[in-house]
């Protein structure tokens, strides 16, 4: 008996349209299809490295604005938007995998106020990558970061991204020879 996957494999990436391409990829970066548009006109990729490098490629060559406006469509990290599911499928998992959707009454209230000062002071969401963190760690990192540098916050915000999408190509993409 043959199993099928639902997950392309690399060689498929490369030969998709560019459409299915997109339809594929197009959620690895949180409501960004242009980063995977961006990426098919770069086929074919010998890696999944190589694929994830030239995604960021695209963020990182974006304008300043459209990359603000790009991290500003991340959702935060919110208790409420994890028990409501009004998230994205991957943030759901994601928020849910860090223990967000089970915060108390007043975790919940302190990690919104705490999300409102950071978007505040840096003018985009606080984005950090959940599965590298414990809920505590979640609080204390939103809570430095908070106090940072608003260029230095950018930057970490991107590798943050970084982070979050390649773990994210990783389970779009099936493992498959060239």
């Amino acid at each position: 008996m043959t199993t099928t996957t639902t997950h392309p494999t690399l060689e498929e990436l490369n030969t998709m349209t560019r459409e299915a391409f997109v339809a594929a990829l197009g959620e690895v970066f949180e409501y960004a299809p242009w980063v995977a548009e961006s990426a098919a006109a770069q086929r074919p990729f010998n890696s999944l490295d190589a694929l994830h490098a030239s995604m960021l490629a695209a963020v990182h060559a974006s304008p300043r604005e459209q990359t603000v406006r790009f991290l500003c469509g991340h959702p935060e990290l919110s208790a409420t938007a994890v028990r409501s599911g009004t998230l994205t499928s991957d943030s759901q998992r994601e928020q849910q995998s860090a223990g967000l959707g089970d915060l108390e009454q007043e975790q919940g209230e302190r990690l919104a106020a705490l999300n409102k000062t950071y978007l505040t002071r840096h003018g985009f969401p606080f984005i950090a990558c959940v599965r590298h963190y414990t809920r505590a760690g979640l609080f204390a990192e939103l809570t430095s970061r908070t106090e940072r540098d608003t260029e230095q916050e950018f930057a970490e915000a991107l590798r943050q991204i970084s982070f979050i999408s390649r773990l994210r190509l990783s389970q779009r993409v099936s493992v498959g020879s060239l």
